[in-house]
């Protein structure tokens, strides 16, 4: 593996490579916060009992990540639903994740392609 060397933040201090400052962890924590506080609940957003029933009946029907193979425990919606309770419900828009898969190979996607 290539050695990088490491970089200075703007606001002076230096970083190892790969790594974030403490001012960009900071800012990125109270970005987080900034968003949270305007999200709605997970059961505003449909994630219910109802929603819990489906989800393990879909999981134990679909055991293994779509993506790696490994077990899955979470259900994701293949096309982010916001709010729309048809795509929300719609079975075909479901997809069995690992968490290491939903957490952050599916969110960078969302994310990149301006989904999230």
């Amino acid at each position: 593996m290539p050695f990088a060397p490491p970089r200075v933040c703007g606001c002076g201090h230096v970083v190892p490579y790969g790594q974030l400052c403490g001012c960009q962890k900071r800012a990125a924590a109270e970005r987080k916060k900034r968003f949270d506080l305007k999200r709605p609940s997970a059961r505003e957003r449909g994630y219910t009992a109802e929603w819990e029933t489906e989800r393990r009946k879909y999981l134990s029907a679909n055991p293994n990540c779509a993506r790696c193979g490994q077990p899955a425990n979470v259900v994701d919606h293949i096309q982010p639903h916001k709010g729309n309770q048809r795509l929300f419900w719609n079975r075909a828009n479901w997809q069995a994740l690992c968490r290491t898969c939903h957490n952050s190979h599916k969110q960078r996607e969302e994310r990149g392609h301006g989904h999230a």
